[in-house]
């Protein structure tokens, strides 16, 4: 496996070890990301259990909960009652009932279903604006999301939140995909960043429906993904507004809509 030989800053690597979980392969040393479960309750309340990378889960609950349109604003967030591990209690109330939508999440899929474009619709508005970006600033932006965990295993997803000039706001690294860009939205809501109406999501995979979503709902109006993006996360990005581009590598990438914001 080929992995990256960027060397992280000391707070980024300690932060990166506590990620990582020792093995050992053919006799030899390695490191795997640690994968586990997290409960998010509301005023006690189990809420959803899903699979992350333990850190920032103060931050993971926080997007998670905005996302979804449950809060509009930061929250008092931290472990249970009794300070129970991986559990992070979020104080309410919440905007809506959330019984009337059932949430289930994993490592590797986030909240989608039928109906689904219609509720977003309701809770995101539309994208009319946004900064026009050079092409050639867009394709560099994988190589500028800053991947310490990754650089160790080779096993985490990553997500980035950037200013038009290029410059890495906020770096979240997780098992799953749309955990990381939870993570990112709740620094981005603690930091009373949001809305993103002028900033630009940077994503190291695939760019599913579920990631689109919650760029929508924070009004971020340009996407970046490394990877392909479904055909489900288009038709979403095209009714908000938003720019989307993928296999963003070697400088390159593809527009898929709103190319109107690419320059070049």
């Amino acid at each position: 496996m080929t992995r990256s030989s960027q060397t992280p800053s000391s707070a980024a690597a300690l932060a990166a070890a506590r990620m990582t979980a020792p093995v050992t392969r053919d006799g030899e040393r390695d490191e795997v990301a640690i994968e586990e479960p997290l409960e998010i309750r509301v005023d006690g309340k189990p809420l959803l259990v899903t699979m992350r990378t333990p850190g920032h889960d103060e931050e993971l609950a926080l997007g998670f909960l905005f996302s979804e349109g449950l809060i509009d604003g930061p929250r008092v967030a931290g472990p249970g009652a009794e300070l129970e591990a991986n559990v992070i209690d979020v104080a309410g109330p919440l905007l809506r009932d959330p019984g009337s939508r059932r949430f289930h999440a994993s490592s590797s899929c986030g909240v989608c279903g039928k109906g689904a474009l219609e509720e977003i619709a309701t809770i995101a508005p539309r994208s009319t604006a946004g900064p026009a970006v050079e092409r050639e600033l867009l394709a560099s932006l994988p190589e500028r999301l800053h991947q310490p965990a990754f650089a160790r295993t080779g096993g985490l997803h990553a997500s980035g939140l950037f200013n038009v000039a290029g410059d890495l706001l906020i770096a979240r690294e997780d098992v799953g995909r749309h955990n990381a860009l939870d993570k990112v939205i709740g620094r981005a809501l603690l930091d009373g960043l949001i809305p993103l109406r002028d900033r630009i999501i940077c994503v190291s995979g695939r760019l599913a429906f579920e990631l689109v979503q919650k760029a929508a709902v924070a009004e971020v109006p340009l996407v970046v993904a490394v990877g392909a993006p479904t055909s489900l996360a288009l038709e979403l990005a095209n009714d908000r507004g938003i720019t989307v581009a993928g296999f963003a590598r070697g400088g390159e990438m593809n527009v898929y809509c709103g190319a109107e914001r690419v320059l070049g």
